[in-house]
C-alpha cells in the first residue's frame, strides 16, 4: 500500500497549485496599458541630434554610436553654419558621414535645420530671403550626399516670436513668397530624389490648419513635396491625431515632440522629454497606423541633459518601445 504524503509534501503541493493558479490568472489579465501599448506598431525609431550634447561633449561618431546602442533605427541630423554638416562640408565630407552611419548600422532618417528662422524664405528683407534660398539649396544637396531622402523645410513665417528683431510679414506676402521659394526647389528635389517635407509649426503664424497644409502641398503637383508632421508644434491648440488623419499619405516624416499644455510661455521649454507631457500617445500612433504610415518617428528635443546626457537617449528609447508596444 502506498504511503500517505508527508505534511511537507502536501504543503509543497498546495503551494505549487496556488502558484499555477496565480500564473493562470495573470495570463488571463489584459495588458496593463499604463506600462506599454497592448498593440505592437512597426514604425521606425529615430532621434534628433539636438538631444545629444553635440558638439560640446560628444563628436558626431559618438552620437551615432550611442543612438545605435540605445536601440534606434535612425538618427536625424541638423544642418548649421559651423559644424560637420554645414556649408563648410563638401560632397566628399558629407558622403563620408553617410558611410560612417552605414558602418555603425544606423540610418540617417532625415535632415533639418534652425537656419530657416534667421534666414526665412519669406522674410521682408530680400537679402535674408536670398541667403535662405541658398542655404536651402545646400541642404537639399547635403541630404542627397548623406543618403537620406528626407529634408525638413520650413516654408515661411508670418511671425518668429523668438527673434525679437523679426519684422512681421503680411500673410498674403508670406504665402506668395513661400510658394515661390518651394517651387524653385522642386525641380532639383525631383532630380535628386529628395523629399521637401513641409513642417507644421503653429508659432510661425502660417499654415495653421490641415486644410491650409493640404492646399499648400498639393499645389505643387509634385510627389517630392510632402509633409513633415510634428506632434508637438500644434498641441497647444489642436489635437495631433486630427492632423494625422486629415493629412494621410502626405506625411513623409514625423517628429514626436512631447508637449505640456500646462506650459503657456510659448517657448521651447514647453517641450518635454517623451511621456512627460499631455500628449495622447495611444491616439497618435493609432492615427498613424490608420493612415498606413510606416516611416520614422523621430524624437525631437532641444535640451541635452547637463549631467549624464546619455540618460536622455536611453530613456527616450525605452519610452518609444512602450509607445510602440515593443515592451510588455
Amino acid at each position: 500500500m502506498a504511503s500517505s504524503p508527508s505534511r511537507r509534501e502536501a504543503l509543497f503541493a498546495a503551494l505549487a497549485s496556488g502558484s499555477l493558479a496565480a500564473l493562470s490568472a495573470d495570463e488571463a489579465k489584459p495588458t496593463d496599458t499604463r506600462r506599454a501599448s497592448p498593440r505592437r506598431y512597426d514604425f521606425k525609431k529615430s532621434i534628433n541630434l539636438w538631444a545629444f550634447p553635440y558638439p560640446s561633449r560628444m563628436n558626431l561618431r559618438e552620437c551615432l554610436q550611442l543612438a545605435k546602442e540605445a536601440g534606434f533605427d535612425g538618427i536625424e541630423l541638423n544642418y548649421d553654419l559651423e559644424n560637420d554638416l554645414s556649408p563648410k562640408a563638401d560632397a566628399a565630407a558629407l558622403r563620408a558621414i553617410g558611410k560612417m552611419a552605414g558602418e555603425i548600422g544606423i540610418a540617417i532618417s532625415g535632415l533639418c535645420s534652425f537656419l530657416f528662422w534667421p534666414y526665412s524664405l519669406t522674410s521682408n528683407k530680400p537679402e535674408e530671403r536670398q541667403r535662405g534660398a541658398e542655404l536651402a539649396g545646400k541642404m537639399l544637396e547635403a541630404a542627397h550626399e548623406l543618403g537620406t531622402e528626407n529634408l525638413l523645410v520650413v516654408p515661411g513665417a508670418v511671425s518668429i516670436p523668438w527673434i525679437k528683431e523679426h519684422q512681421p510679414v503680411p500673410l498674403a506676402d508670406c504665402d506668395r513668397r513661400a510658394r515661390e521659394a518651394i517651387a524653385r526647389m522642386v525641380p532639383r528635389a525631383e532630380k535628386l530624389g529628395v523629399y521637401l517635407n513641409i513642417e507644421n509649426i503653429f508659432f510661425n503664424g502660417y499654415l495653421l490648419s490641415p486644410r491650409d497644409m493640404i492646399d499648400f502641398v498639393d499645389s505643387f503637383k509634385s510627389k517630392q513635396v510632402k509633409v513633415h508632421f510634428d506632434t508637438g508644434n500644434i498641441a497647444l491648440f489642436q489635437q495631433p491625431r486630427d492632423w494625422i488623419l486629415a493629412l494621410g499619405s502626405r506625411i513623409k516624416n514625423v517628429h514626436l515632440k512631447e508637449f505640456d499644455t500646462n506650459g503657456t510661455d510659448h517657448s521651447l521649454a514647453s517641450f518635454r522629454p517623451l511621456l512627460d507631457g499631455s500628449t495622447d500617445w495611444p491616439g497618435v500612433v493609432e492615427a498613424f497606423a490608420a493612415t498606413g504610415y510606416t516611416g520614422y518617428l523621430t524624437f525631437e528635443y532641444f535640451h541635452p541633459f547637463t549631467h549624464y546626457p546619455e540618460a536622455l537617449i536611453w530613456q527616450t528609447s525605452d519610452a518609444l518601445d512602450r509607445i510602440l508596444g515593443r515592451k510588455k
